[in-house]
């Protein structure tokens, strides 16, 4: 699949830095490869927090934007956030 903008929430931000959360049906292995955010170039920024749900899985993972040259995003491998229940 491919980045929709109606699934990234800008959650918090300050200092230049923002905190997101982006959702779609999209693994992480997807979402972390560079380019993926390219139509969001103009609001991230390096640094930017993006917590990622795959609500297909579902599975959540926290990312962070490594780069962005104004048109090309790239995001880390991102962390896995375990989603266990054991009751």
């Amino acid at each position: 699949m491919a980045y929709s903008a109606s699934g990234l929430t800008r959650m918090a931000g300050g200092g230049g830095h923002n905190i997101w959360y982006y959702t779609s049906a999209d693994a992480l292995s997807a979402v972390r490869a560079s380019g993926y955010f390219n139509d969001a170039a103009s609001v991230m920024n390096v640094g930017d927090l993006v917590a990622v749900y795959d609500n297909d899985a579902p599975t959540m993972a926290w990312t962070v934007v490594l780069s962005n040259t104004g048109s090309v995003v790239d995001v880390a491998d991102g962390t896995a956030l375990t989603m266990t229940d054991s009751d």
